[in-house]
């Protein structure tokens, strides 16, 4: 019963100096290196910590072991040999000595590395180009399912949590004031700056309200709160997807009929549609405050005379169209983290990887969107 109990406990180690100044490195649990194995910059610090004169091991509370624990011992051996510090394995099960031994016995062969060879050119290419098409293909069947599961949801039969909704819009929202805030305000500086140089020096100081104002609310505040929900929300989006898929939860929700498009990935789309426009009102105001307060304390402009020059330079069209761009942002955000966690693998580090890869689609893709937005107002003359 203790050896069973031993093997349900969590992988670990602890050290002991004894009287002798031998380090003793207790082994508990059960080293398995699928249960993620302690590191050996553990041993290194506690050996450079307390400079024992040998290292030993204890094992009375190891559970099952295979080659991750080898590997642990023989990467410590090679520690203590380092720095001239006996190791002893008696501690350790007879059979994972043996092992030890007989890892050191035998040598690396120093041609047994294979060399990574370069493909050629032309096969790089080629293997690029079909990677890009299996990528469009699964981004249009993605993009297919979202656009069914939003019709079902307009005809009343998508099936999601409502609570779900208001969570998703909760962090979505609210929880992003501060950094909007923050990164709003600095943008709305740092244009009022560039502005003040310039004008300043044909005695039109005044318009810098209208460049920020105008800044502001057409391109910079949907576009800053685009990017800073894509590094925020679009990679938290991919995270949560990936992990559920490594869980097998979204292969739990498809077994039980639950279309994962529609209880997944709509309240995360649904939330951003509605709090990006609101998001970009915020950044909005907060960047007009940044810029008087550049016009306030570096240009002598009085508060008032500096906001009645922002609101007269400001239009509907630059209201409605700053707000139009933020929805699309959002969908874009939205749809690029989602898309990215239903990609993900099925391992912690592919997880990461697509919280990364939702990031730089959804800045990238925002850009896009941004310049091809910015021709079509200008050429119908918003």
């Amino acid at each position: 019963m203790e050896a069973e109990a031993a093997t349900e406990q969590v992988t670990d180690l602890s050290f002991e100096l004894s009287r002798d100044s031998s380090l003793i490195i207790h082994l508990v649990g059960s080293w398995r290196m699928h249960h993620g194995l302690p590191s050996v910059g553990r041993v290194l610090h506690e050996v450079n910590q307390t400079k024992p004169r040998s290292i030993g091991f204890e094992t009375s509370r190891l559970g099952a072991w295979d080659s991750g624990l080898l590997t642990f011992v023989a990467r410590t051996t090679e520690l203590g040999r380092s720095r001239n510090i006996p190791v002893a394995l008696d501690g350790l099960p007879e059979g994972l000595v043996r092992l030890v031994e007989l890892a050191e016995a035998v040598p690396e062969k120093k041609d047994a590395r294979v060399k990574a060879q370069s493909a050629p050119l032309l096969q790089r290419v080629g293997t690029a180009t079909i990677n890009y098409a299996e990528g469009s293909e699964d981004f249009l069947a993605f993009l297919g399912s979202v656009v069914i599961a939003i019709g079902r949801m307009f005809k009343g039969q998508a099936r999601f949590r409502n609570s779900d909704l208001m969570i998703e819009i909760q962090d979505a929202g609210v929880n992003a004031l501060g950094i909007v805030a923050l990164i709003s305000f600095l943008v709305g500086t740092i244009l009022a700056f560039m502005g003040a140089v310039q004008l300043q020096q044909f005695g039109a100081q005044i318009y810098v309200a209208d460049l920020v104002a105008i800044g502001m609310v057409r391109e910079m505040g949907a576009m800053m709160t685009a990017i800073i929900m894509a590094g925020r929300t679009g990679a938290a989006y991919a995270a949560a997807l990936g992990t559920m898929k490594v869980t097998k939860e979204i292969d739990a929700l498809t077994t039980m009929g639950i279309s994962p498009m529609e209880f997944l990935v709509l309240p995360r789309i649904v939330a951003l549609i509605l709090m990006m426009p609101l998001l970009c009102v915020f950044a909005n105001v907060f960047g007009v405050m940044g810029g008087a307060f550049v016009g306030v304390a570096m240009l002598k402009l009085a508060l008032s005379t500096f906001l009645r020059e922002a609101w007269n330079a400001l239009t509907l069209g630059n209201l409605f169209g700053g707000l139009f761009k933020a929805m699309v942002y959002g969908v874009i955000v939205a749809i690029s983290g989602c898309l990215r966690g239903f990609q993900s693998g099925s391992s912690s580090s592919a997880v990461g990887d697509a919280a990364t890869r939702a990031v730089v689609t959804g800045i990238v893709w925002n850009v896009v969107a941004c310049g091809i937005m910015a021709f079509l107002f200008n050429l119908l003359g918003i």
